[in-house]
């Protein structure tokens, strides 16, 4: 299995809807950060998915690095 690789060193800001259900790429090798386009299928990891509890922003990790995945926790700023 592969390391993830840093998509970005800062999150990515996303609205989100209520209910629906999103695939954060987890390997920083999809061409549609942060979300997933299946090209962790060549390298073993795989996307994390949540489902938006309400309408609101939030920010997913760029860097693949964070403790909250997939959620930012400011881990960008110390690579």
């Amino acid at each position: 299995m592969s390391e993830p690789i840093v998509a970005q060193k800062a999150p990515y800001k996303v609205s989100v809807e209520a209910g629906r259900t999103y695939a954060w790429c987890a390997c920083g090798r999809s061409k549609k950060q942060p979300f997933c386009d299946g090209s962790h299928k060549e390298v073993g990891l795989s996307p994390i998915t949540f489902k938006a509890d309400k309408d609101k922003d939030v920010y997913l990790c760029g860097c693949k690095q964070t403790g909250k995945q997939p959620f930012c926790d400011g881990t960008h700023s110390k690579i």
